[in-house]
Formats: structure tokens, sequence, C-alpha cells
């Protein structure tokens, strides 16, 4: 699922816009949903309460208000995976966006030769990122977090946690399969219901380990395979 954000304060460019990519995505038969907002305030307010709801952007820069330039500038911070593309109807505006790692542009009025070259770049990027991320299901959300981000995952029942500085993401799953998904040495199991990030352990005293200021169990079964573990991921 392509989940897809237009920003502009014309209410008639947003339906252009809609109308395009629907006709080229119905045409590939991809799978997507499109949020449009009228301000760039809109859209950062609701990924505040939505964070990792949105794999690309497209963003007016000429907005009252915040402009699409500033937007992007905060999304950028927020979320450094999310794909930004900028629409514009002046032409000098369009290396700016380097700025803030912009997948690219578009000229008003958008042609579609224009647009389904921007969509195979954004789908081939984030095809590459999601190897770089860790992605779950909640009900009808999806969440795309940078395994980097991440501190541990727990389970509770038949719940999985996955905590980072900012958030703790649940859904239904079972921990093993999450281990199985990493699927790398980056993350150590250090009990039965706890998966932990190897670069985020501050340390380990006895039967716990500390990350990000948070005592977390180490059981005796796993004990020496997670010293092992953790040591392997601190001389690298």
């Amino acid at each position: 699922m392509l989940r897809i954000g237009i920003c502009d304060d014309v209410r008639d460019a947003r339906t252009l816009l809609r109308a395009l990519l629907e006709r080229v995505l119905e045409g590939r038969a991809l799978p997507y949903s499109t949020f449009e907002f009228s301000s760039g305030e809109g859209v950062l307010r609701w990924l505040q309460s939505h964070p990792g709801e949105l794999d690309l952007v497209f963003l007016d820069i000429e907005m009252s208000g915040m402009n699409g330039m500033e937007t992007a500038r905060c999304l950028r911070q927020s979320d450094a995976g999310l794909q930004l593309v900028f629409v514009t109807g002046y032409a000098e505006y369009v290396y700016d966006g380097y700025s803030v790692g912009a997948l690219g542009y578009l000229l008003k009025p958008c042609k579609r030769e224009q647009l389904e070259g921007i969509l195979d770049r954004a789908l081939g990027t984030l095809h590459r990122d999601a190897e770089q991320a860790f992605v779950c299901r909640s009900g009808e959300t999806v969440y795309r977090i940078p395994r980097k981000d991440i501190l541990y995952f727990y389970s509770d029942r038949r719940l999985v946690h996955c905590v980072t500085a900012e958030k703790t993401f649940t859904f239904y799953g079972k921990l093993d399969e999450v281990e199985a998904t990493l699927g790398d040495n980056a993350f150590v199991r250090i009990h039965q219901r706890y998966l932990v990030h190897a670069a985020a352990v501050e340390q380990v005293d006895g039967s716990e380990a500390r990350v990000n200021g948070q005592a977390l169990p180490v059981s005796r079964a796993c004990r020496n395979d997670a010293l092992l573990a953790l040591t392997r991921a601190m001389l690298k």
C-alpha cells in the first residue's frame, strides 16, 4: 500500500493532482491511499498523531502561511525516510528542494510523464529503504520505523511493542516472528519477552541490561548468547 499526501492550499490543484495520480496508479494495479491537506500546518498536525503513515508527500511551494519549503524542513526532521516532491509553477524554485533531500519536483500543470517518472523513483527508493526499516501493521495503520531508531521490542501475550526514544508502536504478533523478520545480529534476544537493539545497550549488569536509562531483564537462558552478541556488536 502506497500512502500519499497532497498538500496544497488550492482545492482545485489538489483535485487535479489526485485525479492524475489515480489514473497512473490504477493503470499499474498498485494499491494506494491518498490524503489531502490544505496547509503545511495541517499535514504536520496530522502526522503528529499518525506518525509513519505517509510514504510520499507532494508539497506545493507557494502556500500561504507555512510554505512548502518550511513544511519540508519540519517533515524531514520528524521522518528522515519520508519521500518529498515539490509541486510549483515556477522553475526557479526547483533547486531549493535539494537542501531538504526532495525526491524531485513537478511543474504545474503536472504532466503524466513527469508524474510517472517521479513515482518510479519513489517506489524504487521506498523498496530500498524498506531494508533499513521495520514495517508493522496495527489495524488499518502501517508503520515504517527506521531500524536505527528502535531501542527494543517486548512482547505481552499476543501484542508486541516496538520502543523508540520518541514513541512506542504496538501491534499483534510474536517476538520470534519479529526476530526472524529482522534477520541480523543487530538485534539480540536477552529474554523470552525482550529483543534489544545491540547498539542501544548501555551496559549489562548481572541480570539486567540498561537501554536508554531503562533496566530490562536478562534471563539466565539467554545470558551467555546475549553477552557474546552484545560484545560482537560493540566491537564493530
